[in-house]
């Protein structure tokens, strides 16, 4: 027997409508995850391609001797690989309403945002003990201005590309600023002036970082809404 099920005006709307209704849902979502991913995949490209050209032309060296791989290249080469795989499983799990593909999407977007939390938890914790190894490890590095190549890039990158000098300032270079230092007599330091920069752009900081971790969050609720619309459509089909 046919299920009857009355709509606004009078109308009536029978039970063979409903897969009709669903397809048109699941369309619906399919296309927007989508589009979503793989608007994120050509970032993701981006900063992938980003990364390796720095890594390639290595402009910036290296900062941190005890952390050698810590450079601005290899870190955007993580973060792009990162966000063009999980776009990758997104786009193709919702194209081809592939369940185990939407399932690995949502999971590796639950791991990556529960890290994020982890992150700023213990960025939290341990402020000042970071903010020491920071400046220590940049006044190491100084030291090796003068025998080490990469680090005399690093350096001469950063200063004229923040117009800032040393450390804390001039007084931090034994032997005199060098060529890359700005000209004057009031000159911040570049660990000083980056500080002052996060504390003053903090609003902004926080305002993207939230913006971040709703997309992320969005981006979980279409996975798991798609692939309960998928079970739901196969059923009304007798699939």
């Amino acid at each position: 027997m046919t299920l009857i099920v009355l709509k606004s005006k009078g109308q009536l709307l029978s039970g063979q409508d409903f897969p009709s209704m669903g397809m048109s849902t699941l369309k619906l979502l399919k296309y927007v995850l989508f589009f979503f991913n793989l608007l994120f995949w050509f970032c993701g490209c981006c900063i992938l391609g980003f990364g390796i050209y720095l890594l390639v032309h290595n402009n910036l060296g290296v900062l941190f001797h005890k952390l050698p791989f810590l450079t601005l290249g290899n870190v955007l080469i993580i973060v792009g690989t990162i966000i063009m795989v999980v776009a990758f499983l997104g786009c193709m799990g919702s194209i081809k309403e592939n369940k185990c593909l939407l399932m690995s999407f949502f999971v590796l977007l639950l791991i990556i945002l529960l890290a994020e939390v982890t992150l700023a938890i213990l960025l939290f914790l341990y402020e000042q003990k970071l903010h020491n190894y920071v400046a220590d490890g940049l006044t190491e590095s100084i030291q090796r201005y003068y025998s080490d190549n990469s680090t005399r890039a690093a350096w001469d990158s950063i200063q004229s590309f923040l117009h800032c000098c040393g450390v804390n300032g001039t007084n931090d270079w034994i032997r005199g600023p060098p060529a890359s230092c700005p000209q004057g007599q009031q000159i911040q330091g570049c660990y000083t002036k980056a500080q002052l920069w996060f504390h003053s752009n903090f609003l902004y900081i926080g305002i993207i970082t939230i913006c971040v971790c709703v997309i992320q969050v969005l981006g979980m609720s279409f996975a798991l809404t798609l692939n309960c619309q998928i079970d739901k459509t196969s059923q009304a089909l007798g699939l």
